[in-house]
């Protein structure tokens, strides 16, 4: 997809798993983000940045600036920009999976013999991902300064030496960059950042000047390799050029640059060899929603482009900034979708449990495997075995949040088992299910132990919503630990672990059958988003509602109950009257959902919008429009079956939309954390150093989730030995397919459509090795008058779920086609 529009404006990213880089799409890098204030653009590898920039000059006209960009293209796994001039200039970026590189490829076209002279410049900045501007110590403290060399027709950066705070170990970064041609000059001083110099340094704060160069505590230096490229009429020259580095010293970064510039054009074809083949799995025909079907296209690319891996994270308790002591231990390898970026690229419980479900649906089962499997390496050495799941992981191994010692966030904590009986349900890996069942056991433990002190039932601590004016017990996690008990349950049965099943259920049980009549607010028409006001000790399960998000999340985590069907925890009645209330305008914008509904309130903000309760809140509504809260609200509305235009379909598109509507979008294809809304402004007309994630990978739950299990109704126990193919046609609808989508190392292809009175599915399994049932629910209103299986007369089961009225049919053979008759 391409923009032509505003390229100066707008953020480019290209990723793979040992490297990404961030610019604007004219091929120009501004100082960008805020973690590191300016510093969180340029090139990277984890966990080090490498360069601000890298900028080319044609003739002594720099593209980007001089020669202006005429069209910036995303495509899966690279970008592209397009120059015009006397010479044409095409620049392709991608980064190789598996080396510590970007390549940057130009190619030149002419229209006449001609030799051009190419300047390429580049501008260091060898920092770590940690520490960041206002922690303790800062990145001041901890950036050493630069150097430069030229070495064999390379430029090589280097940064060395032990900063001088406590506990600060010895380091050595190094970046190459430079390219298989032999440059003909060289040049190497503080500068060479192109037509970016002389360098606009970043406020301290502020936004003033909206745009800039360099941080305050940028170090770096620079160089230039200067190139004769010979040009032959009307032919195109491609010339690859490589930004490689390592935190391991300068052997490694050159090691890396070789493997880069060995063959450019042959690992291009493997980075589209690759994603093709992702784009080859759970691929959908949704003609009566094509935007829908083209966001499950790139949201499964969006996953693969937030793949990170590191290595050696010393991990340690930096106890929100404010600490920094020696290591607790090592992990030697981490790999995780990082959460998004530029600012948060790094290894999070929350986005990771969320993305989990978009993953699985993708096909993507290794990397959810390996995000949780890094989760657990770090919390056992962080939390020394407590069960206790760690928040966010720096790449260096730093954990910011998470630990003991820390009120953490205990809804990653709860919702840890059901995680790993996802990827179990839909893998049958029970060699991952053994490995992970005993720190899925102690998550539970833990919060039992240590969560729930006045023994209400309630865990207690942070969650989502980090928002101060909550009760000590809130909402969300109290919905996730009645899903993991119950998920846990699950696997104990598998394991024939008889006391941790008992354990789980009896405490499900009781959290369930007190739920409703604890959480429910018949004034609010929804549930209290927390109890326990801490300033009234005499307030001890009196609800709190402030209408954030997470009412929502009763109705989005789906529970499995043995006997019973898959359903989420609120009740059908209440389920209605909590998600119509939050189709109002109160809660949802042009977007999507709040991130806290507008009503009453006695903050001074005042209320800026609709009302639909009378409950006088004590916090402000915060109208800002999250992928994550419009996923949730859009797999909410499937569960129940509320699949139509004014339902599910808001969501979904809303979050589409973001992602893929060119009035909408920043970068062509990335699905954003916010999206434009009353109370935060797009990303496009904002500093660099002051927007939220270019892309985000959590909002992808809210696109491939509600296709493929809830429209498609893929349903693997694979566990058990079993899968449930049982979909639901979107209100209006005729047509829903699916083809390639994964289950375990076998696929399922779907179709689903209603003609007249006739309703089919088609089902085709290919080594799933599972006992199947598929089916269909029942539109609104109808009833069965005959069904048959392969042009036979069926036995089937009318069952009764929160989607609907289901008719389910066992069958035996691989490929089969359901026939029902509606009367």
């Amino acid at each position: 997809m391409s923009e032509s529009t505003r390229l100066a404006d707008r953020r480019s990213l290209v990723v793979g798993d040992r490297a990404y880089a961030m610019g604007d799409e004219t091929g120009l890098y501004p100082a960008t983000g805020w973690h590191i204030r300016g510093e969180m653009g340029g090139f990277w590898t984890q966990p080090i940045k490498m360069l601000d920039g890298l900028w080319f000059g044609l003739d002594g006209a720099w593209l980007g600036k001089d020669v202006a960009a005429a069209k910036y293209t995303s495509g899966h796994g690279y970008s592209r920009i397009d120059y015009s001039g006397d010479v044409n200039v095409r620049r392709t970026d991608f980064v190789p999976d598996g080396i510590r590189a970007t390549l940057v490829g130009l190619t030149f076209k002419s229209g006449t013999a001609k030799t051009v002279k190419l300047d390429v410049d580049a501008h260091s900045e060898l920092m770590a991902s940690y520490p960041w501007g206002g922690t303790t110590p800062n990145t001041a403290a901890a950036n050493l300064a630069d150097t430069g060399a030229y070495t064999d027709g390379s430029l090589r950066f280097r940064e060395q030496g032990t900063p001088s705070y406590p506990n600060a170990t010895a380091h050595d970064y190094a970046a190459f960059v430079g390219s298989s041609l032999r440059p003909t000059d060289h040049a190497l001083g503080p500068d060479h950042r192109g037509p970016q110099d002389p360098a606009v340094i970043c406020p301290a704060d502020g936004l003033t000047p909206a745009r800039c160069d360099d941080s305050l505590v940028g170090k770096g230096t620079g160089g230039r390799l200067t190139y004769d490229v010979q040009l032959a009429p009307g032919k195109e020259k491609t010339v690859w050029f490589a930004v490689a580095g390592s935190d391991t010293g300068v052997s490694s970064a050159q090691r890396e640059y070789g493997r880069a510039l060995s063959n450019p054009d042959k690992l291009l074809k493997a980075k589209a060899d690759e994603r093709r083949q992702i784009d080859s799995m759970s691929v959908v025909e949704l003609p009566g929603d094509p935007l829908l079907q083209q966001s499950v296209e790139w949201s499964k690319q969006n996953l693969a482009d937030s793949v990170q891996e590191a290595r050696n994270l010393r991990v340690r308790d930096v106890n929100e900034g404010k600490d920094y002591p020696a290591p607790a231990g090592t992990v030697n390898t981490a790999r995780w979708f990082g959460a998004g970026f530029p600012d948060y690229p790094w290894l999070f419980a929350t986005d990771g449990e969320y993305t989990a479900f978009a993953a699985v649906a993708a096909g993507q089962f290794s990397t959810v495997k390996d995000h949780i499997k890094a989760l657990r390496d770090v919390s056992d050495i962080l939390n020394d075995r407590s069960g206790k799941v760690a928040h966010e992981v720096v790449p260096t191994g730093d954990v910011y949040f998470g630990s003991n010692q820390s009120a953490g966030n205990t809804d990653e904590t709860v919702k840890f088992p059901s995680i790993v009986a996802l990827l179990w349900r839909w893998t049958g890996d029970d060699r991952f299910r053994d490995d992970m069942y005993d720190f899925s056991v102690r998550n539970l433990q833990y919060v039992y132990r240590v969560l729930d002190k006045d023994s209400d039932g309630w865990p207690e601590g942070l969650a989502n919503v980090e928002r101060a004016g909550m009760g000590v017990e809130k909402l969300d996690s109290t919905v996730y630990l009645a899903r993991g008990l119950r998920d846990l349950a699950d696997l104990a049965v598998s394991k024939h672990d008889t006391k941790v099943q008992q354990w789980a259920t009896t405490r499900a049980n009781d959290l369930e059958s007190r739920f409703e009549a604890q959480w429910w607010v018949s004034q609010a028409m929804g549930y209290a988003d927390s109890v326990d006001d801490p300033a009234n000790p005499a307030n001890d399960n009196t609800p709190i509602f402030q209408r954030h998000w997470i009412g929502v999340t009763p109705m989005e985590a789906e529970l499995v109950r043995p006997g019973k069907p898959v359903s989420p925890l609120a009740s059908p009645e209440h389920a209605a009257t909590a998600l119509d209330q939050r189709e109002k305008p109160c809660y949802t914008g042009e977007f999507g959902l709040f991130h806290t509904g507008t009503g009453p309130t006695s903050d001074p903000a005042g209320n800026p919008g609709a009302s639909c309760d009378p409950i006088v809140s004590q916090v402000k509504s915060e109208r800002s429009i999250f992928s994550l809260n419009t996923s949730i609200m859009a797999v909410a509305e499937g569960n129940y079956g509320r699949l139509g235009t004014g339902q599910q379909q808001v969501y979904t598109t809303g979050n589409a939309r973001i992602q893929l509507d060119p009035n909408v979008w920043e970068t062509p294809g990335a699905m954003p954390e916010i999206a434009p809304s009353p109370d935060s402004a797009a990303n496009i007309g904002r500093p660099f150093y002051d927007r939220s994630m270019a892309l985000q990978a959590w909002g992808t739950y809210g696109v491939l989730w509600p296709v493929v299990h809830q429209q498609l109704g893929v349903d693997p126990d694979l566990g058990h030995g079993r899968v449930s193919i049982v979909p639901q046609l979107p209100e209006g609808q005729q047509k829903v397919a699916g083809s390639n989508i994964q289950l375990g190392r076998g696929s399922v292809d779907v179709s689903a459509r209603l003609t007249g009175k006739e309703l089919r599915t088609d089902v085709k399994v290919k080594g799933v090795g599972a006992k199947v049932t598929i089916g269909a629910v029942l539109p609104a209103g109808a009833s069965v008058k005959s069904v048959s299986l392969d042009g036979h007369k069926a036995q089937y089961k009318l069952v009764t779920t929160t989607r609907g009225v289901e008719v389910q049919v066992a069958t035996r053979g691989s490929s089969s086609a359901l026939k029902i008759t509606l009367s």
